[in-house]
């Protein structure tokens, strides 16, 4: 998918990105600092939280990492918050189980290390019961789908629910939901050790380590295309290394070259059924155009192991291709086992808005911003339902104006609490205070004078009051920072025709005509460039959703 952008190795199964860095660190710091070391020596990690089936942390649980076909064994516990790090342990296949007296055992069987690679994977402990056997992997999505994604058609026909402002809004929280999957930046070079490896490489051209020491610390730097040729010069000296052989595959993709990291994670594919294989192999075939394909191995990969990302990047491939009802299971499904992933909850919110299901969405989306209430992205998604909506619900207003309660000196806040008031107050018998909207409003542009759409909507409490000189200063004012801003030009033309200038107002209603009509090709081009999903759902005679 476009929003992929990931880096070798990251492999997070969290959207806190706080411990990121410091994995990511240990990628490329490496023990020797005279000689290319061992991929031995390249340690790995892996990190998480154990919670509860409610979802609060669980403390002093015991996690045992043991390394398949080998004795040696790892253990640690889990801390107050539920968190527990395995650091600098060798690469390889591992079973990873936790437990804690009370409590059904968790494991997730088969956990892959690639060298200096950091992976989270958090469990889930349910309460014993009597008699009840432990669990085989936890978290799990082994039931099967209650779906079936039987092919892709065009959107000719692709109208959404209610007007073309909700089709809008629906399309535009799609890809909001998308852009979420972006992942941290690349890791900081070190170019000490880059130095090092560089001088082995051409030293013994043919040695393996050096070549895919380097060429793995290139990827993970953000310079793929660069690493390539080192990449190839391992696979040449070793072409069965699975690990440097998913990394060419992985650097040819960051690369843009997306045909050959096709073929090479297929080849890869038929030896093992891997998750992040199948994962790759669905960010390419998206890239390639070959959606279908492309869903298929998002699914694949969050059933062989239904990490938060890969369960997110599932629900939000449906959601991209039109199929909210499919995304709204997935999503559900990743809020289950995730219930402190804010992006699952606003990919839910997402799903459910363009199902048409909105006082759900915004309840869900709601939810996503009472776990970070300062984060600024759950207000957004909601100020987007405010617009859509010519009565949003007073939940939605209540959210704003925490946020606005909360980052008093956003403009952004200033505004949607703004909106959100004047909206409420159209149909309320008690219409609210004009000058508190204008204070709001007069703030937010103090704040950001560029923001057009406070200017657009204090034209609006100006002309509804007849202070039309001053609602066109606004509406000017407007168009200066977004000339594109269709309302504005609708707007003006009528303060125009109010004030008796009749040449200005056509004016206006010509430059809105043009710009609505360019808006609206715009808008049938990204549709059609979309190709939709076509699904059945099972074994739901009486969906509640409808």
């Amino acid at each position: 998918m476009d929003h992929q952008k990931r880096h070798f190795c990251l492999c997070s199964t969290q959207p806190d990105t706080t411990p990121r860095v410091l994995w990511l660190a240990l990628c490329i710091v490496l023990a020797s600092c005279c000689g290319p070391p061992r991929a031995s020596a390249q340690s790995a990690g892996v990190q998480g939280v154990i919670r509860d089936s409610h979802g609060s942390p669980i403390a002093q649980a015991l996690l045992e990492l043991q390394k398949r076909d080998s004795d040696e064994n790892f253990q640690t516990r889990s801390d107050v918050q539920g968190r527990y790090t395995f650091a600098k342990v060798p690469d390889g296949v591992y079973r990873l189980r936790a437990a804690k007296a009370g409590y059904a055992d968790a494991q997730i069987p088969s956990l892959f290390l690639k060298p200096g690679e950091a992976k989270a994977a958090d469990l889930t402990l349910a309460v014993q019961q009597a008699g009840q056997a432990s669990p085989t992997s936890t978290p799990q999505f082994s039931d099967d789908p209650q779906f079936t994604v039987a092919g892709i058609t065009d959107t000719t026909n692709l109208g959404g629910h209610g007007p073309d402002t909700v089709a809008r809004t629906r399309d535009s929280l799609a890809k909001e939901t998308v852009s979420l999957g972006n992942s941290a930046p690349a890791a900081r070079p070190d170019p000490a050790r880059e130095k090092s490896l560089r001088e082995a490489a051409d030293r013994q051209p043919p040695d393996f380590d050096s070549n895919h020491q380097l060429g793995t610390l290139l990827v993970a730097t953000g310079r793929a295309r660069e690493a390539i040729p080192f990449l190839q010069r391992a696979a040449a000296k070793d072409p069965e290394n699975y690990a440097n052989a998913y990394a060419l595959a992985f650097a040819n993709a960051e690369a843009g070259n997306f045909e050959v990291a096709e073929g090479e994670a297929t080849k890869l594919l038929a030896k093992k059924d891997d998750a992040d294989l199948h994962h790759l192999l669905a960010d390419v075939n998206e890239k390639l155009g070959d959606s279908l394909d492309a869903v298929r191995h998002y699914q694949r990969a969050a059933e062989l192991a239904p990490s938060e990302s890969h369960l997110f990047d599932w629900g939000a491939e449906l959601l991209l291709h039109h199929a909210p009802e499919p995304a709204i299971e997935v999503f559900a499904k990743g809020n289950r086992l995730f219930p402190t992933s804010a992006r699952i909850l606003l990919g839910l919110g997402a799903a459910y808005f363009a199902h048409g299901a909105y006082d759900e969405s915004v309840l869900r989306i709601s939810q996503a911003s009472d776990l970070n209430p300062n984060d600024p992205v759950p207000y957004q998604f909601l100020s987007k339902i405010e617009q859509a909506q010519n009565t949003p619900s007073a939940a939605l207003v209540e959210r704003l104006h925490r946020f606005l309660m909360l980052q008093p000196r956003s403009a952004d806040a200033n505004y949607y609490y703004a909106l959100g008031l004047w909206k409420l107050g159209k149909a309320a018998p008690a219409k609210p205070n004009p000058n508190q909207l204008e204070s709001l409003l007069q703030t937010a542009i103090q704040l950001n004078p560029e923001h057009a759409p406070a200017h657009l909507q204090l034209g609006i409490l100006h002309a509804e009051r007849g202070a039309y000189p001053e609602a066109i200063a606004e509406f000017h004012k407007a168009l200066e920072a977004d000339p594109k801003l269709e309302e504005a030009h609708y707007r003006l033309a009528r303060a125009y025709r109010q004030t008796g200038d009749s040449d200005k107002a056509k004016e206006e209603l010509r430059l809105y005509s043009q710009l609505s009509k360019e808006s609206a090709q715009r808008q049938e081009r990204e549709r059609h460039e979309i190709k939709q999903f076509v699904y059945t759902l099972r074994d739901h005679p009486s969906s509640p959703l409808h």
